[in-house]
Order: structure tokens, then C-alpha cells, then sequence
């Protein structure tokens, strides 16, 4: 599981459908989610801290939680399937664990107000993410390049008797 953060919402220039952007916590890679207009409506609310008189639906589910003795301990973004992707509410309380099943949009909005972690499987990230360092991804790549052109048969030689020296 990678720890995200969202970005922000941008919207998609061709459709005009909102995205939600999520970046891990290095910055290097991004997730963007097509998302409707009322979840982004309620993540632009919760980034720009804007209140309402009367609780919108996610407070309202942040309430309900709160009032039946759970806390939602995280949120996880765990599959995709035709570029549709699924998430996961983890509400706990104690030893009691409860998984509901959520769109992404709802989890991060809810995840938002409850100051919950938000998690994305690495299949999913692979999936849909995108690098957002390609200069730290290059370096990288460049150093694993040279390390395995620099490797010997005779490193190897010297690691299994290490390892069968350790066995004994």
C-alpha cells in the first residue's frame, strides 16, 4: 500500500469532468480519478475549508460514524477494472473492524474530514498513475544500469559462500 494525498481537483479540458489528483508522499507519482461533480464539489470544500449551515452528505456520514462508537481508521483505493476504480472504508472500534465498500470519490471525501489516511494498492497506481519526477525516475534508472553492468560472476561467487557460511 502507497500513502496518498490529494492534490487537487483539475478538470479534464476535453469533457469538463472533474478529476481528483492524488500524489504519494515523495511527489512522484500521481493518480488522477474521474469523479463527479458533487464529490469534487465536497473535496473542494474540505481543501478550502469552507463550511455550510446544514451538514452535506459526507459530514453526514463522518456523524454517523462518529456516533456509533467507530472511527474510520483509513481509506483504501484497491482495484481497478476498466477504468473504474474501487475503495474500501476501514471503520474501527476496538477490536471490530468493519470493510465497506465505496466509490473513490465518497472515500476521499470522507477521508478528508476524518483526517484518515488514504492508501492505493500498488496494482492500482500501476495501473493509473503517472510519475510526476521523470528526472528523479531517470537518475534511478540510470544507477540500477550501472550497477548491474558493474556486477561480476565472481560477486556472485562471493555472496553464496557468505550465505552458506552464515548457514552453518
Amino acid at each position: 500500500m502507497i500513502q496518498m494525498k490529494v492534490m487537487g481537483i483539475a478538470l479534464d479540458t476535453r469533457t469538463g469532468s472533474p478529476i481528483v489528483v492524488l500524489n504519494d508522499m515523495e511527489n512522484r507519482r500521481a493518480l488522477p480519478i474521474w469523479i463527479g461533480s458533487a464529490e469534487a464539489s465536497a473535496i473542494i470544500r474540505k481543501i478550502e475549508n469552507l463550511s455550510v449551515s446544514r451538514p452535506m452528505t459526507h459530514d453526514l456520514i463522518i456523524d454517523v460514524i462518529k456516533k456509533t462508537g467507530y472511527k474510520l481508521e483509513k481509506i483504501e483505493i484497491n482495484n481497478v477494472e476498466k477504468e473504474t476504480y474501487f475503495a474500501t472504508l476501514f471503520l474501527v472500534n476496538g477490536d471490530d473492524t468493519i470493510e465497506i465498500d465505496s466509490r473513490p470519490s465518497d472515500a476521499i471525501a470522507i477521508a478528508m474530514r476524518a483526517d484518515a489516511p488514504i492508501y492505493v494498492t500498488s496494482k492500482v497506481l500501476m495501473s493509473g498513475g503517472v510519475s510526476t519526477d521523470t528526472a528523479k525516475d531517470e537518475e534511478e534508472a540510470q544507477e540500477f544500469k550501472d550497477f548491474i553492468q558493474s556486477i561480476k560472476p565472481s560477486d556472485f561467487e562471493k555472496m553464496i559462500k557468505r550465505h552458506e557460511e552464515n548457514d552453518q
